[in-house]
């Protein structure tokens, strides 16, 4: 068996030298891939979480413009700009039916990742 190198002083392979010893296992390797590839699901796992929160505030905006945009076309009317009630009037049943598209398949995507994620657990459970 041949002799086992040893590491320099201030060699670029040093950091992986967990023990110490001066000389970087096969173990110690494996060790420092293992955690990058940790670090990596955890860095895919803060941008899905992100992912998340950026639709799931889409939604509630979507739903909040569907609440105030009666008030809008009634605003329009106290203002006396009759042109602007009947322009969103006309508006109105397009606005609604595509507001409603992206709340529904915002819950539909969540209903479906939920189904998806219970399904999954009840396959490990066994």
């Amino acid at each position: 068996m041949a002799a086992q190198k040893k590491l320099q002083k201030g060699s670029a392979w040093e950091k992986y030298d967990l023990d110490g010893d001066g000389i970087v296992s096969d173990e110690e390797l494996d060790m420092e891939r293992r955690m990058i590839e940790l670090e990596d699901l955890k860095s895919d796992m803060e941008n899905e979480d992100k992912k998340q929160d950026a639709q799931r505030n889409m939604a509630w905006f979507a739903l909040s413009g569907m609440l105030l945009y009666p008030f809008a076309v009634v605003i329009a009317v106290w203002f006396g700009l009759d042109k602007a009630a009947s322009i969103l009037g006309d508006m109105a049943a397009v606005y609604f039916v595509s507001v409603a598209a992206i709340v529904a398949a915002f819950y539909g995507k969540e209903a479906i990742a939920q189904k998806k994620n219970s399904s999954i657990q009840v396959k490990d459970n066994r």
